[in-house]
Order: structure tokens, then sequence, then C-alpha cells
């Protein structure tokens, strides 16, 4: 996985590749998709979410540029592999997702695999964790139609957030947003992306 589709394809961070390396992805997907574990797709989980393919994974977390001293924001903890990944690279990761049975499943797994350095929390997205807030990171694994504000304002100076933003019926853009020491925002567009919407209530599940 790492080689073929990870760094054949752009992705050169040597953390980024040790981190992909280091966490089971097969550990997070369900026992009747684990023979494509390791496949570059996204893959269903519970309630209609996905775990996002391993080249996306690699991109987004590549984006963030993270190191050990970061603090980041995970919204969207799903099936806790993203977070897994984020863990491994960053001081801590307070992870939240808006639907309680991934939360508390998530939380399960990553502490069965020795994971000390995640809190976990159900809440909306849009609303982010602002008692934890600033963050040095932030990285959004649903797609909302805009970038939330509060978001914005919970992402600390010189920090960066990585967010699908869009209309979930087409491809949503990437995008990559920089807030300089002066709290200035420079948003850049990166590349198109399908992600499942990030909920305002747990209800919109279908």
């Amino acid at each position: 996985m790492v080689e073929m589709q990870l760094r054949n394809r752009g992705i050169h961070d040597p953390q980024v590749l040790g981190a992909m390396r280091s966490v089971p992805r097969h550990e997070f997907v369900s026992a009747q998709y684990r023979f494509r574990a390791y496949d570059d797709n996204p893959l269903p989980i519970e309630f209609g979410q996905t775990i996002s393919q391993p080249y996306i994974v690699g991109f987004m977390t590549e984006l963030l540029r993270l190191d050990n001293r970061h603090r980041v924001l995970e919204v969207g903890t799903g099936s806790g592999y993203q977070t897994a990944i984020l863990a491994t690279l960053a001081r801590e990761v307070f992870t939240i997702d808006i639907l309680a049975p991934l939360v508390e499943a998530a939380r399960t797994r990553l502490t069965a695999l020795g994971f000390a350095n995640i809190r976990f929390d159900v809440r909306n997205g849009y609303l982010g964790w602002p008692e934890f807030a600033p963050f040095d990171r932030i990285m959004v694994t649903a797609g909302p139609a805009f970038i939330p504000n509060a978001l914005i304002d919970q992402l600390g100076e010189g920090g960066r957030m990585v967010i699908p933003v869009g209309d979930i019926s087409k491809n949503q853009m990437l995008k990559l947003v920089v807030k300089d020491d002066l709290s200035r925002i420079d948003i850049k567009e990166s590349v198109p992306v399908r992600f499942v919407p990030l909920l305002n209530n747990p209800k919109e599940v279908t």
C-alpha cells in the first residue's frame, strides 16, 4: 500500500509514510471488507459513513505538515483510522463526531491499539471543540457546503486546516486553510474529492 498507492503517487513525507505503514488499516474495517482493507478505495462503515482511501488519507495528512508538537482537532472520527494516523504524528488529537456509536467504537478500537494521546467527544463538527482551542492543525473528514467560521476561529496562529468543501452531489474541492501569525487567512484549492456530508444532526443519517 505505502509503496504502490502512496509513494508512487507523490506522497513523500517520510513521517506520513511511516505512520501509514505502522497503523493496521484492517483493524478499522468490518470483517466483510477486511480482504479489501489495503485497496486504494474508500470502504463503507456503519451509518452510511466511509473510511477514506489510503491515498487521500496520506495526501490530506501530508498537507497538514504535522509534527510531534502539534495539537490537532479532527472533525469526523468515523472508523478512527485517520485519527490513528494523526495520533501517530502529533502530540495530541481531539476527535469529534456527531454519531455517538462511531465515537465509542473508535475509542474502544484505538485504546486497544495502545493510543493514549487522543480525546474523544460527540459533537457537531460545524461547532468544533472550543474548550480546547486554539488548535495547531484541523483535519475535517466530511464535507460541508462551506467552511464553518467556528473552525477558522479555533485554528491557531500559524495553523493549517484541510477540509473538503462543496455540494455533496458533485465533486467537492479539498481546501487548505492557512492562518498566519497575524491571524490573516489564506485559502488554497487543492484537488477534487468525494466525501460524505458533514452532518448538523444525527437524524440526517439514512
